[in-house]
């Protein structure tokens, strides 16, 4: 079993300035097929922001996507580790904070990020999160067709 986040966690770092558009943003985790990016000023990691953070406070509130920035609708001040730190150093912060990833830093640079998938991986790699983890992006467009009026599931 992996014992230290350098041996779990996901290596680079997509990242946008606080700046940003959340559209900017959204084609980064589409081309990275990824759900979350890394805020950064300069080095300095500032927030995460998720397509979570990006459906919920900005699109659900009706703000522009074109004119809202990352900055102002990501997570300040995320909880990071670092890559020398033990897995169950991550595993409570993200328990404790309900958080499914966090930065890794490394002599105050972003060096990677650790999530809820990359320790389901190393920790029981024949549970269903790891095998969603490490299964392929979904476009999206056809998960969930037949599914509607008249499609219930038994």
């Amino acid at each position: 079993m992996a014992e230290f986040v350098r041996d779990v966690m996901t290596p680079g770092v997509v990242a946008v300035r606080p700046a940003a558009s959340l559209v900017e943003a959204a084609q980064l985790m589409r081309d990275h097929e990824i759900g979350a990016v890394v805020v950064a000023d300069g080095q300095d990691v500032v927030g995460v922001l998720t397509d979570r953070d990006i459906a919920v406070r900005a699109v659900a509130e009706g703000l522009d996507p074109q004119a809202a920035s990352a900055g102002a609708v990501c997570t300040s001040d995320p909880f990071v580790v670092g890559p020398h730190d033990r897995v169950s150093t991550a595993v409570a912060l993200m328990r404790a904070h309900a958080v499914r990833r966090l930065p890794v830093v490394e002599a105050g640079l972003p060096v990677g990020v650790v999530s809820l998938g990359d320790l389901a991986e190393a920790r029981s790699p024949r549970s269903a999160l790891a095998d969603i983890s490490r299964a392929e992006a979904d476009s999206g467009t056809t998960a969930w067709a037949g599914v509607g009026a008249g499609h219930n599931r038994a």
